[in-house]
């Protein structure tokens, strides 16, 4: 009996309860779940902060401390950008195992694989309002209670990287630059 097999692509940056919500959900659905670190080669910019290494780490460490997920039938595999967005569903076929189905929210992505006739499923969004990765990272900025959206181990692993210093600092570069192309650009 051939086994099921998914995707989950995201950035993860960094993962959140939502994130982790969705693994779950998609854990329930097929034997085996790979979680696609999208946008592998980015990192140190304020949209995407921490390396794919950092967002592996973080991951496996709350799926390990996770009671409902085993996390021997996740694996976590970083892709790469590319320049050209069909090649992109492509590139990911040549870095993970086989898979029957995609679990994303993304419009563009459901686009790229409906279109390639892939089968995609969108998990149910848990506190969507409340749970995305730049309200994370926003909050991170304004020192609010950006732990209550993150597992605790994703906390902790962002604490001992020094990652809200990285987050601020890089806000303040991005913000720095956005006022610096206004004021280039006003006419």
């Amino acid at each position: 009996m051939a086994i099921s097999r998914g995707i989950l692509v995201g950035r993860f940056q960094p993962f959140h309860l939502g994130h982790l919500s969705a693994v779950r959900d998609a854990s329930r659905e097929v034997d085996e779940l790979v979680i696609v670190i999208g946008s592998s080669q980015k990192s140190h910019e304020f949209r995407n902060p921490f390396t794919a290494g950092e967002r592996i780490e973080m991951i496996r460490e709350t799926l390990i401390m996770e009671q409902e997920i085993d996390e021997h039938r996740i694996m976590l595999i970083p892709v790469p950008d590319t320049d050209i967005h069909q090649l992109w569903t492509y590139q990911i076929d040549l870095l993970v195992p086989r898979y029957d189905r995609v679990f994303t929210n993304d419009p563009f992505t459901t686009y790229l694989f409906t279109e390639r006739g892939v089968s995609v499923v969108q998990p149910r969004l848990h506190r969507r309002r409340d749970l995305s990765a730049t309200k994370v990272r926003h909050w991170m900025v304004m020192d609010r209670d950006w732990q209550s959206l993150v597992s605790r181990r994703t906390a902790e692993f962002i604490g001992t990287i020094s990652g809200v210093r990285r987050v601020k600092s890089l806000f303040q570069q991005h913000d720095l630059n956005s006022q610096i192309y206004k004021h280039q650009h006003k006419s």
